[in-house]
């Protein structure tokens, strides 16, 4: 996926919302783990808060549940 820098839509949310149509696409399943921080800087050249703050979104819509030093994993 291509991120649009500077566009009207946050960084964070366009790769909040592509993880979320990976998940929904049946790319993860429940309780697969979801790219860690390093993975999403790696994969959509973002900066660690930006890693973060998809994570926190990806919470709030309650698709992924986060253990605390093991990472992040799809809820059922």
């Amino acid at each position: 996926m291509e991120i649009r820098h500077g566009g009207p839509v946050p960084v964070w949310k366009q790769v909040a919302d592509d993880i979320a149509r990976r998940i929904k696409a049946g790319e993860f399943h429940k309780d697969d783990a979801i790219p860690s921080q390093t993975a999403m800087r790696q994969e959509y050249g973002i900066a660690i808060m930006t890693a973060r703050r998809v994570i926190r979104d990806l919470q709030e819509r309650e698709l992924v549940y986060t253990v605390t030093g093991r990472g992040s994993y799809v809820r059922g």
